[in-house]
């Protein structure tokens, strides 16, 4: 006779429970994942990123970006900690104190070894699943950005963006920003 076996899927709740460790915990359908702080070149590229995106935002008055560590909480059990957010002001209500909860416009995610997996597919699926408008990956090692925009209710083939090129990002959702990625790969 086979036994089932049922894990306990964890919530925001217990999320918040943990200790303050430095680490980086996320729940994605309950399941629950840990990453260590991530490295300098990781944080340069996070902060470039930051840098532009929040100057343009804060001078067009089009909304907040947020930089980790702060919490999306989708739903009760899909809870994660993107390294860079942003909220127009047309979501604003997802704002809270506390955290953010509901559908952020824009996420971005630098990957690191730890996090490539991970990043590119079960919180890719997550954030198209959560009717985020726009999902970037950024590789520091291939000095590359892959731009994965809404489609109707999913998203289409991403764009990929190249430092070698000479590529800069543009986005429908902040009218006017244009980023060169020599700009966020120095």
């Amino acid at each position: 006779m086979a036994t089932e076996t049922r894990r306990t899927k964890l919530t925001y709740e217990d999320v918040v429970k943990f200790p303050d460790d430095g680490l980086r915990h996320e729940i994605i359908d309950g399941e629950h994942s840990v990453t260590a702080a991530p490295f300098t070149r990781h944080q340069r590229i996070v902060a470039n990123l930051h840098l532009a995106l929040a100057h343009h935002v804060k001078d067009n008055g089009a909304g907040e970006v947020f930089i980790a560590p702060l919490d999306i909480v989708f739903t009760d059990t899909d809870v994660v900690e993107p390294d860079l957010i942003f909220v127009s002001k047309e979501r604003s209500h997802v704002v809270t104190e506390r955290h953010l909860r509901g559908d952020p416009d824009l996420v971005i995610e630098v990957l690191s070894e730890a996090t490539r997996k991970r990043d590119e597919t079960i919180k890719r699926k997550l954030y198209e699943r959560c009717d985020v408008s726009e999902y970037w990956t950024v590789d520091p090692d291939l000095e590359t950005v892959r731009v994965f925009r809404r489609e109707g209710g999913a998203y289409g083939r991403p764009v990929e963006l190249s430092r070698e090129r000479g590529d800069a990002i543009e986005t429908p959702l902040l009218s006017g920003l244009v980023i060169a990625l020599a700009v966020i790969f120095p």
